[in-house]
């Protein structure tokens, strides 16, 4: 369970990206965050595994006080959360499978870590995780050779392998087109309803949000102001979020 009580981000010269968040996000629930640009859902995201602090307030994850995580108590820690980049984040010029097994990296002594040899159970581990995203035949492509909903898929893949609790998605389809932008997000649905992983993403496309997310929570200048189900986001609540933006809105389009 990750539970935001009355959270509040501030950045350097005094920008409020968060404004008192109050939030509970339950085990094996998929949330979509929606917003205008600068509404604070990839810093709400990012607090989570305290990539970003917060100033205030109180913010924990099965029970775990983030605030007070460091060092190798904080790098346990996140490794039960996965994190997806709207930039893939691959060694582009290795293989898939190498990718893969750097989610194996902090288990490594400092000898095998140097000189990359993992063992034969992480080397089955990541394979199996690959199959998990249907890219098991491009396990020994390098992945400058993948089209970008490849990438992604191997990103997924890569996080899979880490066996998290929680995966936290930052615009992980914003940069593909439509048609693999939907085949990543029944990737994140599929693992969602299979593994009961909760699943938060931060997207710019409504549609997808509603089509695949169970709960749906919109923020605007730094404050949720809608926060329920999918199927309760309509025009009125779309400019709540949104404002006058609402009605520029283009579903199953590039925003």
């Amino acid at each position: 369970m990750i539970k935001f009580k009355n959270v509040d981000k501030i950045y350097p010269g005094g920008f409020k990206a968060l404004d008192n968040i109050n939030l509970t996000i339950d085990d094996g629930e998929f949330v979509a965050i929606i917003g205008r640009s600068g509404a604070g859902k990839s810093t709400l995201i990012r607090t989570i595994n305290k990539m970003h602090d917060i100033q205030s307030g109180e913010l924990t994850v099965d029970g775990l006080n983030v605030s007070t995580l460091k060092g190798r108590e904080l790098r346990k820690f996140r490794r039960s959360i996965g994190m997806i980049f709207q930039s893939f984040n691959l060694v582009e010029r290795t293989t898939v499978i190498k990718n893969v097994l750097t989610a194996f990296v902090p288990d490594l002594n400092p000898l095998r870590s140097f000189f990359g040899i993992f063992p034969k159970e992480y080397k089955l581990k990541a394979l199996d995780a690959l199959e998990q995203v249907d890219i098991l035949d491009k396990a020994y492509a390098r992945a400058d050779q993948l089209s970008g909903g490849q990438k992604q898929r191997v990103a997924l893949a890569r996080t899979l392998a880490q066996n998290p609790k929680i995966i936290l998605a930052d615009e992980p389809v914003a940069s593909l087109d439509p048609i693999n932008a939907k085949q990543v997000m029944d990737y994140f649905k599929k693992i969602n309803t299979k593994k009961n992983i909760a699943i938060l993403i931060n997207i710019h496309h409504v549609d997808l949000a509603l089509e695949y997310a169970t709960r749906v929570v919109g923020i605007s200048e730094g404050k949720i102001v809608y926060d329920g189900p999918s199927e309760g986001v309509n025009e009125s609540v779309l400019k709540t979020i949104y404002g006058e933006d609402a009605g520029e809105l283009h579903f199953n389009e590039e925003e």
